[in-house]
């Protein structure tokens, strides 16, 4: 008889609430919902555009793991909006279903031998990459959502690869244990199993206790992080985000930012009226704009969002400015083409990006001058910024000092 001490004894684990339904329900839950973070990390990787230029590609080794991407969409202009905040609040929301799952299961964790046969080692080890990806996903999608990056090397190329390790890890769990779990969950009465304790101690809490609790837990954690993809009062509610608070500031330009000019190392004398000009190079040559030249073009307004990888938006502002597109035009490219933003950002990445022929046909894709009725603020972006509809908050531009047209 193995000695109870030891967590490799099944009579080490007590607690009545273990078993096969327990398992099975909360793995139903994480079935659906990791299926839909996979789905709308890598909606959210493709929005990048990383085919289009290296300056978007954050995994340059990909490989064949870039086999989906395609041009990212510019309608509707609320897409990565939504694809985003799912993402971000469905996952914080998930993590009591996670703990609780792993809690449930940590029994077979310490099963000796640890391999009776091939198929068990190969079951055994892809428990091992689920648990230890699911566990590596969730801690570095939190960690950037509180801009806390204090893992080594960029946060787009581990959270990628990571993503597909635990989701590969993931799919062969399902296919193993999927008849199981359906098994167990119509299962009446009577359960049996490793994870059903020899010697279960008094139940403190009913299993009913056990998923209120989990769920509670799921729920708060939603109505703590779900406001920051709103203006207003509901931003208040965020109080898990750093993104979450009343707004900084009031006025036309009293809506949320990410990054201040103090923080990208802007010189506002380079921002200055006399002094700053935009270089546009495209097929013809180089012109070079003023802020008051730009001014004397055709004006265009669009009402867009902001919305960024963390997880939080903005509603829709009104931005005011020259189309893209005419831009393009003013250097040879009736038909518009790729375009290279380039920043007099300092710090921080994303100090160039590029946007496909796409985004810059599109009317409402902007080289943003005003928001909402006056010129923009300079932690928004001024003298100019791009804003396009539906892409990631990192690819409107601000500070812009060079656009180059053409194939990229």
């Amino acid at each position: 008889m193995r000695d109870q001490r030891l967590p490799s004894s099944p009579g080490f684990w007590r607690s009545p609430l273990r078993g096969p339904r327990f398992t099975a329900v909360l793995g139903v839950v994480l079935l659906v919902g990791i299926t839909v973070l996979f789905v709308t990390g890598l909606l959210s990787y493709a929005a990048y555009n990383p085919n289009l230029s290296p300056v978007n590609d954050k995994t340059p080794d990909k490989g064949i793991l870039g086999f989906y991407l395609f041009s990212w969409p510019t309608s509707p202009h609320w897409l990565y909006r939504l694809n985003q905040g799912v993402h971000v609040t469905l996952g914080i929301t998930l993590i009591p279903v996670l703990l609780a799952k792993l809690w449930s299961v940590m029994p077979r964790l310490f099963t000796l031998p640890p391999a009776r046969s091939l198929a068990h080692a190969l079951e055994r080890i892809s428990l091992l990459l689920l648990v230890g990806g699911a566990l590596f996903q969730f801690t570095t999608g939190v960690l950037n959502v509180q801009l806390d990056y204090v893992f080594p090397g960029s946060f787009y190329t581990l959270h990628f690869y990571g993503a597909w390790v635990f989701f590969a890890a993931f799919v062969a769990h399902v296919a193993l244990k999927l008849p199981t779990a359906l098994r167990n969950l119509r299962r009446l009465r009577g359960e049996e199993g490793d994870l059903v304790p020899p010697r279960p101690a008094e139940p403190t809490v009913s299993r009913r206790g056990a998923f209120g609790l989990v769920g509670g837990a799921s729920l708060l954690l939603f109505a703590t992080s779900a406001g920051r993809n709103f203006d207003g009062p509901l931003r208040r509610t965020a109080l898990l985000t750093p993104h979450g608070g009343p707004e900084p500031g009031s006025g036309p330009g009293g809506f949320q930012i990410n990054k201040t000019a103090a923080y990208a190392g802007i010189d506002t004398r380079e921002t200055a009226g006399d002094v700053w000009q935009l270089v546009v190079t495209g097929r013809t040559g180089v012109v070079r704009l003023g802020r008051e030249e730009l001014l004397r073009l055709p004006l265009h307004s669009a009402a867009l969002p902001i919305a960024c990888v963390e997880g939080w938006s903005t509603s829709d502002q009104w931005w005011r400015g020259v189309r893209l597109r005419d831009l393009a035009a003013l250097v040879g490219y009736d038909d518009p083409a790729d375009v290279l933003v380039e920043s007099l950002q300092r710090r921080g990445a994303f100090r160039r990006a590029a946007l496909r022929a796409n985004q810059v046909a599109d009317p409402r894709s902007l080289l943003a001058l005003d928001v909402n009725g006056e010129p923009l603020t300079l932690d928004h972006g001024y003298p100019a910024r791009i804003i396009v509809p539906a892409a990631p908050g990192v690819l409107n531009t601000k500070w812009v000092a060079r656009m180059t047209f053409g194939d990229l």
